[in-house]
């Protein structure tokens, strides 16, 4: 033990650390109740916080990553639910530590250097799996754990990587995960996004206007309930005592969760930046450049269909109702204005169904034979059904002792030579 490489401070090397995660892997692997499943993963993940430099949790993470990359192919589909969970829960915790740290630029480089290297690099041992689903939970662990403190140059600099990965990848299937898992990603969040900043620009005007009419008034309910409740954010405690008619906030299936603020300007012209480069793959700045057209779309303020927020959806609904309801009803003003006149409006709604008796009557009365120009007019005859048309042809063929019948036959045949 004592000729083992070792750091300075005493910590784990790399191979013991791969030993420690081949032993937490198969701990998970043998739990089968999902709620001792969630509480392992919670307990494994949650190790990274015992480390105390920045160098040994980097180390844990790294081994952790190359551990699942050995072990990915060997995993079953039924336990693939509870390593799914366990990559999201220690990709949280790692964010978490970023978190503790403030942030620094540093430390967020190393961090997404070592993600990068280990899962999303040509040279990686990384299985397709095990990048897919990287590639889609990034975004959503950094909004749950950051989307309070991060700003839209923060929110760049994560999703840097990620830009130059996609302009130079070969890999279509890593091109596709990340268009799909953090750029379109963003594009859909966009106006959440928005909606989230102008609530909380309202919010502080609010507490503004609060603090002015408190300081004019002196001391108010308002301020008694502040004493008694602890202080919190919108909907809290707080919030819910002080509020007189307890109206439950808005919460359930309208919420997306906290969504991270975005420079949309400044994602466009960096992807532009890779993208445009000649070593850059057709396939993948086509690809790109669609993303881009949509970001510089966010950044004049045009926002697509389908990412229009709950509130903007419902009255778009309801336009098209009313433009479709004028449409079936054209006379609808008619009725509106004049409410007296019901007697007036009657023979218009019958006269349409009058209309149409008359016209089938006249089409029965052509199929008849009577007049002696049926069969001529007959072909130009819109809306005849096809086995009528037969049913004629053979009458007008056959010879059949009626008045006029040989004008008849001298008639189709030049019909029959057009055939």
């Amino acid at each position: 033990m004592a000729g083992r490489p070792r750091f300075s401070d005493g910590g784990f090397t790399h191979d013991e650390l791969l030993k420690v995660w081949k032993g937490l892997f198969y701990c998970m692997w043998m739990q089968d109740k999902p709620l001792l499943q969630e509480e392992l993963g919670r307990t494994i993940s949650q190790l990274i916080h015992a480390f105390q430099t920045t160098e040994a949790q980097h180390l844990f993470l790294q081994t952790f990553w190359q551990t699942m990359n050995r072990e990915w192919t060997g995993i079953d589909r039924l336990r693939l639910d509870k390593f799914y969970m366990l990559m999201r829960m220690v990709l949280n915790e790692s964010l978490k530590a970023l978190k503790t740290q403030g942030w620094e630029e540093r430390q967020i480089e190393q961090l997404l250097e070592l993600l990068t290297t280990e899962i999303l690099h040509p040279d990686s041992q990384a299985p397709s799996g095990v990048k897919s689903h990287f590639l889609e939970i990034f975004l959503e662990e950094l909004s749950k754990v950051g989307a309070a403190e991060l700003t839209a140059d923060q929110n760049l600099r994560f999703i840097d990587p990620f830009c130059t990965i996609a302009a130079r990848t070969k890999d279509s299937l890593v091109l596709h995960n990340i268009t799909r898992g953090i750029f379109e990603a963003i594009v859909e969040q966009a106006p959440f996004a928005i909606e989230d900043l102008l609530n909380e620009v309202d919010s502080q005007e609010e507490e503004e206007d609060d603090d002015d009419e408190d300081n004019e008034d002196g001391m108010s309910e308002d301020d008694e309930c502040k004493q008694d409740v602890p202080s919190g954010k919108p909907g809290s405690l707080r919030g819910a005592a002080c509020n007189p008619s307890n109206e439950p906030a808005e919460d359930g299936e309208d919420s997306v969760g906290p969504v991270l603020q975005f420079d949309y300007e400044a994602v466009a012209s960096r992807l532009f930046a890779v993208a445009s480069q000649q070593s850059t793959p057709s396939q993948n700045r086509k690809r790109l450049y669609k993303v881009i057209r949509k970001l510089q779309d966010l950044a004049e303020g045009l926002f697509p269909e389908d990412d229009v927020p709950e509130k903007a959806y419902r009255n778009l609904q309801e336009e098209g109702r009313d433009r479709r309801t004028k449409k079936r009803l054209p006379t609808s003003t008619s009725h509106k204005s004049g409410k007296g006149r019901k007697e007036d409006s009657c023979p218009d709604l019958s006269s349409g169904s009058e209309r149409m008796t008359k016209r089938r009557r006249r089409r029965r009365r052509r199929g008849s034979g009577a007049e002696p120009t049926g069969p001529q007019e007959q072909p130009g005859v819109p809306g005849q059904r096809g086995p009528r048309k037969k049913r004629r042809r053979s009458r007008a063929g056959a010879r059949v002792k009626v008045a006029g019948s040989q004008e008849l036959q001298t008639k189709q045949q030049p019909l029959q030579s057009r055939k």
